[in-house]
């Protein structure tokens, strides 16, 4: 990815026409993600830090705020395939704890197939080192355009 790319305007230029929506969504901006890298067409990469609000008692980030990370990459990358689209499936694997001692995750969406009417998607987050922590896959119905 260039670092002239800005990621929102291109989201915003692909809604169809008379579509207005929030971008960036208030849950990307209160994850504070960052977009690190985007493959036209292929992957879409995001930053989020591990931040201590976001510990279950065991002082892990909680599942619940790994997935909303994959679905703050997942969902951005969808609709640079195919807007406007819906997540009607997410089946996520958790691997590794994200431990309090690592300072950010990496969330990596991949088109793994698209279908007339679907987009089937893979995601990971990472560790700083590469290492896969989680595993997902979603399914995106990508929802019929209104004629003008």
């Amino acid at each position: 990815m260039t670092d002239a790319v800005d990621l929102n305007a291109l989201l915003r230029g692909r809604l169809p026409a008379g579509m207005t929506l929030q971008i960036p969504p208030p849950c990307l901006l209160d994850m504070q993600g960052e977009f690190v890298d985007y493959v036209e067409g292929e992957s879409l990469a995001v930053r989020f830090p591990v931040l201590p609000r976001y510990q279950n008692p065991i002082g892990h980030m909680q599942g619940g705020f790994i997935v909303a990370a994959l679905d703050n990459t997942l969902g951005p990358f969808s609709y640079l395939i195919a807007p406007p689209s819906v997540t009607t499936s997410l089946n996520t694997q958790y691997l590794r704890p994200v431990t309090p001692d690592m300072p950010h995750i990496t969330c990596h969406a991949r088109l793994a197939q698209r279908t007339r009417n679907q987009l089937f998607l893979a995601g990971e987050a990472r560790d700083d080192a590469g290492r896969v922590l989680v595993m997902c896959q979603a399914v995106c119905q990508i929802l019929p355009q209104k004629s003008a």
